[in-house]
């Protein structure tokens, strides 16, 4: 008798997992020696240097927060690949939500000469789950913000809408940033993929947010595109199926 079994898929699952705590490791791996460092520096040839310790401190905060961010996202993503196939069954308004995170981020955006506009049509209700469609949203905008704003000075826009039609609902953050190369768009979902290294964690990124995105919508059983190009901006689309006119229970609205 001959067994014969594709292993392709297991094969495909462990190295995935073996990629992923390789990238995790080094993630926090980086901010921890850096902390180790300045902490040796300060017990030993620094240790009367009140200017030093001030600087060093500060540095130490910076890298804590970076881990601390890294974990959080860690958790979240791993909480939502737990529930990932369990729909939210929740009424929701996307419009609220957009609305609220903008609010939320304006300061941000003001900070960094960033003008975010705002086109949220009515009744845009969906079946979601409210803590991660923030997230997404959340996410979505605050990367606009970040990647647009301009390093020479001069306004950038952010433009976010949420369209309602009869069997969908849209959201969509457009920017008008450096834009993303062809090469990239397939694998800005991938946990800690970053186009440019460097910049992402200049900017506090952790290389998780857009996979958190990813996930996030395909637990409510939707879609999520990339539409970008070198100098012309670039733009992230969620599309969601619209709740019905029977259903009730909107909340956060």
């Amino acid at each position: 008798m001959l067994i014969m079994r594709d292993m392709s898929e297991s094969r495909r699952v462990e190295r995935m997992r073996a990629d992923f705590i390789a990238n995790a490791s080094h993630e926090l791996r980086t901010p921890l020696a850096s902390m180790l460092g300045f902490i040796e520096t300060l017990q030993g040839p620094a240790k009367n240097d009140e200017g030093a310790r001030e600087r060093f401190l500060g540095v130490m905060a910076e890298q804590g927060q970076r881990m601390a961010r890294l974990i959080d996202d860690l958790l979240s993503l791993s909480r939502i690949e737990q529930n990932l196939h369990v729909r939210p069954q929740t009424i929701v308004d996307l419009g609220s939500i957009a609305q609220h995170v903008a609010d939320t981020l304006r300061p941000t955006a003001e900070g960094s000469q960033v003008r975010v506009n705002l086109d949220i049509e009515p009744n845009a209700r969906i079946r979601g789950d409210y803590d991660e469609l923030v997230r997404v949203a959340e996410n979505l905008i605050e990367n606009a913000i970040k990647y647009s704003a301009r390093e020479g000075g001069g306004t950038a826009i952010v433009d976010v809408h949420v369209e309602a039609e009869d069997k969908t609902v849209r959201l969509r953050v457009c920017d008008d940033g450096p834009g993303i190369a062809a090469e990239h768009l397939t694998r800005l979902t991938e946990r800690f993929y970053r186009v440019d290294t460097a910049a992402s964690r200049a900017k506090g990124g952790t290389g998780l947010g857009l996979a958190i995105v990813k996930h996030i919508v395909a637990r409510h059983r939707g879609r999520f595109t990339i539409d970008s190009r070198p100098g012309e901006g670039s733009t992230f689309t969620v599309t969601l199926e619209r709740a019905g006119a029977a259903d009730n229970g909107v909340i956060h609205s």
